[in-house]
């Protein structure tokens, strides 16, 4: 597997059913027992339905997580792994850490790694220029050990983790000029004059800088002791002093800590451009899952997004898939339905078989490869197979679905006929349902030239349950077509021991289209259609070939 991929979605289809749900799982897992690896995962791209909810918590298994988009997202970007600094690391030990790292933007965190603000070389550069603020030391309550470190100082005498709290930055120079500008609390820069340090020290300065690596007289030390004075000795020459020690003022006196664009792993590229799109920075912060600071991205690396991997089951068409298809990387497709209208940029495995369930052609790809299925997954899978085919009563199963079926209930160790009579009760369950809820647990959008419309099935044990969700779902046809933007949408209500649908509508020209697909009589907004119990074989083609009929008419 190429170092590229990270993670591979394998995914059914929207408004997932029991086969898309299981087949996923079922999947996952032997491609990862093909490839000795943890990356390929199954993910739903919607809600589990009663049915689906029944057959997983049996087998042991909690829902996949959900997935509703597959466009890149931040976490598909080249991340760049920089520290966060602490709050009052100085603008000049900042400065340096951006030429060290290559990057003009720090994050500024607290020790939970939380994200308190960012700092760009912009900022130290105004800071820098700003020559005339001589209070910004004592404003910022800037640390001592700050100043030494920004000065490649040594203190002399005094405490390095005080800060300074009151007064101006002055240049002294001799006691004549510094008599009308040093007042108490000032920080004094002076160089090797006795009497220009020990003025300064007599003035109460709370601190004097000693430039140029000059000698601190004993005198001068015993009297700035008696004082309070603390004495700082640098290398650096007067003119280099004074431009550095703004430069020790620490990151949270200039950072940005409201309005900062950050950016979750999990927000879209397509959604990060637009949110930078207006601002002045080049990095952004990236916030991982657990909303801690994780690193940052550049406006460059959002051009060259890593796209994600997918694997597709039970389905190949556009309007059954998750969002962002088009600017993902299709690696396979196992289904068992029509070839739709999925395109790939490279090519991909299509396994598509004429049977009744997905889970049936993953059977075979399991004997294929001779691995061994788990109990728990070969309980899934034959789930997934009498759900497809109403336990083998839909003219979809075929002599295939019924030989992975009996092999996959011997190695779970389950009754056929009574695993199923319990699963389809429980999906048949209305307890605390809304109509939106029954509506969407197995609902398909298809379409054929201009027409495009939608078709749900549930499939009851009993008469009650069956009428019962007639009388629920039924005047929620309306407003789920206009949720759904559909001109048309049938409902099949399928009664799976006497093989019949009664079929259910809404649309202008839908009554028609019915009488012309199925040559039945419609009667009080519900088609009864004995024998029919398979969307896919039997209600879904007769509709294409109406409405293209129909198409056809109209040109």
């Amino acid at each position: 597997m190429p170092e590229a991929i990270r993670k591979v979605n394998v995914i059914g289809h929207l408004n997932p059913d029991t086969d898309s749900i299981c087949s996923a799982i079922a999947y996952a897992y032997l491609k990862n027992k093909l490839g000795n690896t943890d990356i390929y995962e199954a993910r739903r791209a919607g809600s589990v339905n009663r049915e689906t909810a029944f057959a997983l918590k049996h087998f042991g298994f909690a829902e996949p997580e959900l997935i509703t988009t597959v466009t890149p997202q931040i976490k598909d970007c080249e991340v760049q792994k920089q520290d966060g600094i602490d709050a009052g690391m100085s603008l000049f030990a900042a400065w340096s850490r951006m030429r060290e790292t290559g990057t003009d933007t720090l994050c500024i965190t607290d020790e939970q790694n939380n994200l308190g603000g960012l700092i760009a070389v912009k900022d130290i550069a105004n800071a820098n220029l700003d020559i005339f603020d001589t209070e910004v030391i004592a404003e910022s309550a800037t640390s001592y050990a700050n100043i030494v470190s920004t000065l490649n100082g040594e203190m002399l005498l005094g405490d390095p983790e005080a800060t300074v709290t009151e007064g101006s930055v002055r240049v002294g120079t001799t006691p004549e000029m510094m008599e009308d500008t040093v007042k108490k609390g000032d920080l004094v820069l002076v160089t090797n004059r006795y009497e220009t340090q020990q003025f300064a020290v007599e003035c109460d300065a709370s601190c004097i800088v000693v430039c140029c690596g000059a000698h601190v007289s004993p005198q001068v030390m015993a009297s700035a002791k008696r004082h309070g004075c603390a004495i700082i000795a640098t290398p650096y020459d007067t003119y280099a002093a004074s431009r550095l020690i703004c430069m020790s003022i620490p990151v949270s006196a200039k950072m940005h800590h409201d309005g900062i664009v950050k950016l979750s792993v999990n927000t879209s590229v397509d959604d990060a451009k637009k949110t930078i799109a207006s601002s002045r920075h080049r990095f952004f912060p990236v916030i991982d899952e657990d909303g801690k600071y994780k690193g940052l991205v550049s406006t460059p690396s959002l051009l060259t997004a890593k796209k994600k991997h997918v694997i597709l089951v039970d389905h190949n068409e556009r309007s059954q898939a998750v969002e962002g298809l088009e600017q993902a990387e299709i690696m396979e497709i196992i289904d068992h339905h029509r070839i739709g209208s999925i395109e790939t940029a490279a090519p991909a495995l299509f396994r598509n078989m004429p049977v009744g369930c997905t889970s049936t052609i993953l059977w075979q790809i399991y004997q294929e490869n001779d691995v061994e299925i788990p109990a728990n997954i070969a309980g899934l899978m034959l789930s997934a197979i009498m759900s497809d085919t109403l336990a083998f009563r839909s003219p979809t199963c075929t002599p295939l679905d019924i030989k992975a079926g009996e092999d996959l209930a011997r190695i779970c160790g389950e009754d056929i006929p009574s695993y199923s009579d319990a699963m389809f009760e429980a999906g048949a369950d209305l307890t605390g349902r809304t109509a939106e809820e029954v509506f969407h647990q197995d609902f398909k959008v298809f379409s054929r030239g201009n027409a495009k419309f939608g078709v749900g099935q549930g499939s009851f044990m009993t008469e009650n349950s069956r009428k019962a969700a007639e009388k629920l779902v039924g005047p929620y046809l309306a407003e789920a077509a206009a949720a759904e933007e559909l001109p048309m949408v049938f409902y099949m209500f399928t009664d799976v021991k006497s093989s019949t649908t009664e079929f259910l509508y809404y649309g202008e020209g839908a009554e028609d289209v019915i009488r012309r697909a199925f040559g039945v009589e419609v009667k009080d907004g519900m088609a009864v259609l004995p024998g029919v119990v398979s969307r896919k074989k039997q209600i879904v083609p007769p509709l294409m070939a109406t409405f293209q009929k129909i198409q056809e008419e109209q040109d």
